[in-house]
C-alpha cells in the first residue's frame, strides 16, 4: 500500500475542493433536518459524521455523504410514528445491519438490483418531497403523508391566495427554486459559490433588509440537540412496524449510497469503489449517527460530484469538509435562526424535481416499456402506500419483468401439408408462456402423426412438461395418429 504523503498541489486542490463541498452541504444538511421534522443541528451532525466517521474510511476515495434528501420522507414517517428519541435506534441498528451486510461481501450484490426500481425509489421520493415542501413554502403544516398532502394542495392554494404572510413565504421560497435553477446557466465568473448557498444566502438577506414575516430555523445548540438512545427506546423494537422500518434505513441507505458510488466513480479516473468497504463504511457513519441520536447518513451525488468537479484527489477534502461544518456548528449556531425555512424548503423542492426522472422516462418508454412500467409503477406505489412496501412492489415488479422476457419460447412447425408434423420447441418453457404453447399446438392437424422435438429448449419447467404430456395424451385419444414427444439425447 502506498504511504506516502500526497504533495503539495494536491493537498491544496483538496483544501478548495473541502471549502466547496462545505458551502454546498451546509444548506443542504439544515434543509434535511428542518424537512424531516427534526432539529436542524441533527442534519450538521450526520454532515460532521459522514466526513470525519465515513470519510476516514476505506471504500470510495471522492464520495462524501451526510443526510440526504432520498430519506427525508422516510425519517418525518418514523419521528412522526416512534417520536425523535427512537430515531437513534432506527439508524444505529441500520448501520449495524450495513456493517454485517458489509463483513459478508454484500455491497457487490446491490448492483443487482434493478436501475428501474431505484430511479422509481428515487422518483416516488421526489414525490412526496415536493408535495411535503409545498406546504413549507407558504409556512404552512402538511397532512404529513403522501396521498392526503397532494389532496390538500388545493386548499393549500386558496388558503395562500387569502393570507399575505403566506403569498410572502411563498415567494422567498419560490425565488429560492428560481436562483437555483438558473445558476448553472449564469457565466462561470458570477458562480462562485454553490447554487443552494447562493439562494438560501441572497433569501436570507433580503428577509433581514425587509423585515419580511417569514418563520426561520430554530436552533438549540449542538451539544443539546445530542439525544442517545435510551433503554425505553430500544424496548420499542417489539413492534414489527419499528423493525420494518430499520430494514428499510438499511436497505435503501445501503442501495443509495452504493448507486452513488457506481455514478461517482463515472465521474473520475481514480481508484474505483470497493462496494464491500464503502458499505462498511455507511454502517459505521450510520452507528455513530444512532449514538448521536442523529439523522441517517448516506452518499450524496450533489456533493460527491462537487467534490470531483471542485478537483479533489484524495479524500483529504470529504473529512475536511466535516472539519467546516464541525467548526461552524459550533462556533457560528445563531447563524441559522436568520435562514427562513421557506427558502430551505425552496431548496428541497428543487432536489425533488431533480430526482424525477422526466426525460429519462420517456427515452425508456421508448426503448424498454416494461422498465419503464416497473419505474411508474414504484413511484407510484411508494406514493400510495410508504417507502418499504413500494420498494418490495418494484422489487416484485422486476422479479416478474425479467421471469417473463426470459421465459422466451419460440415454436417453429415444419408441415408439408402431409405426413409427418415436426414441432419444434425453442427457447425457455415455462408456465409464463404455457398459455401460447398450448395455443399454438392445439392448432396443429388431428389427423397426422406429430412429433414435438424439445432438444431446442434451453430450460423446461415442471408445469410446461406435465401440461405437453397431457395435450398428447388428449391428442392421442381424440386421432387415429400418435404424438410423440421427442426429448433431448
Amino acid at each position: 500500500m502506498n504511504t506516502r504523503p500526497a504533495p503539495a498541489h494536491v493537498l491544496r486542490t483538496d483544501l478548495a475542493a473541502s471549502l466547496v463541498v462545505f458551502l454546498v452541504a451546509l444548506p443542504l444538511c439544515v434543509g434535511v433536518a428542518v424537512a424531516s421534522g427534526v432539529p436542524a443541528e441533527l442534519g450538521l451532525i450526520t454532515g460532521i459524521v459522514g466526513g470525519l466517521v465515513a470519510g476516514l474510511l476505506p471504500g470510495s476515495s471522492l464520495q462524501v455523504s451526510g443526510p440526504a434528501a432520498g430519506l427525508t420522507v422516510l425519517v418525518y414517517t418514523a419521528v412522526t410514528e416512534y417520536g425523535l428519541a427512537a430515531l437513534g435506534v432506527v439508524v444505529l441498528l441500520a448501520g449495524l445491519i450495513q456493517l454485517a451486510l458489509g463483513a459478508l461481501r454484500m455491497g457487490r450484490w446491490f448492483r443487482a438490483i434493478s436501475l428501474a426500481v431505484v430511479e422509481g425509489m428515487l422518483a416516488g421520493i421526489g414525490l412526496l418531497l415536493i408535495a411535503g415542501q409545498l406546504y413549507v413554502l407558504a409556512d404552512r403544516k402538511g397532512p404529513g403523508a403522501g396521498v392526503p398532502n397532494i389532496a390538500g394542495l388545493p386548499g393549500l392554494a386558496a388558503e395562500v391566495a387569502r393570507s399575505a404572510t403566506a403569498l410572502t413565504a411563498l415567494a422567498v421560497g419560490a425565488g429560492t427554486i428560481v436562483v437555483m435553477a438558473g445558476w448553472k446557466r449564469l457565466p462561470a465568473r458570477c458562480r462562485l459559490l454553490p447554487g443552494a448557498l447562493a439562494a438560501v444566502g441572497g433569501a436570507t438577506a433580503l428577509t433581514i433588509v425587509l423585515g419580511l414575516p417569514v418563520a426561520r430555523v430554530r436552533v438549540s445548540g449542538l451539544v443539546s440537540a445530542v439525544q442517545p438512545p435510551g433503554s425505553s427506546e430500544f424496548a420499542k423494537l417489539a413492534d414489527t412496524g419499528l423493525l420494518a422500518t430499520v430494514l428499510a434505513f438499511a436497505l435503501i441507505a445501503s442501495a443509495e449510497s452504493l448507486f452513488s458510488a457506481a455514478a461517482v466513480d463515472r465521474l473520475h479516473t481514480g481508484p474505483r469503489t470497493d462496494y464491500d468497504k464503502e458499505l462498511m463504511a455507511q454502517g459505521m457513519g450510520n452507528t455513530v449517527c444512532g449514538l448521536l441520536g442523529a439523522l441517517p447518513m448516506t452518499a450524496v451525488i450533489v456533493r460527491s460530484a462537487a467534490n470531483v468537479q471542485a478537483g479533489a484527489r484524495t479524500k483529504a477534502s470529504r473529512v475536511l469538509h466535516g472539519v467546516w461544518l464541525l467548526l461552524f456548528a459550533a462556533l457560528l449556531p445563531g447563524a441559522l435562526t436568520y435562514v427562513p425555512t421557506a427558502a430551505l424548503a425552496g431548496v428541497l423542492v428543487h432536489a425533488g424535481f431533480k430526482l424525477l426522472p422526466v426525460k429519462g422516462l420517456l427515452t425508456l418508454w421508448s426503448s424498454h416499456r416494461g422498465e419503464a412500467v416497473v419505474l411508474a409503477a414504484t413511484a407510484l406505489a411508494i406514493l400510495f402506500t410508504n417507502m418499504f412496501e413500494g420498494v418490495l412492489i418494484g422489487l416484485l415488479l422486476a422479479v416478474v419483468k425479467a421471469a417473463w422476457e426470459t421465459s422466451h419460447v419460440h415454436i417453429e412447425v415444419t408441415d408439408d401439408g402431409e405426413g409427418l408434423v415436426s414441432a419444434h420447441v425453442i427457447g425457455n418453457a415455462t408456465f409464463l408462456r404455457l398459455p401460447r404453447i398450448l395455443e399454438t399446438l392445439e392448432k396443429l392437424p388431428k389427423d397426422r402423426a406429430v412429433h414435438l422435438h424439445l432438444a431446442g429448449l434451453r430450460h423446461l419447467d415442471h408445469a410446461c412438461l406435465s401440461a405437453l404430456r397431457n395435450w398428447a395424451d388428449e391428442h392421442n385419444r381424440a386421432s387415429s395418429e400418435e404424438v410423440r414427444l421427442v426429448h433431448p439425447a
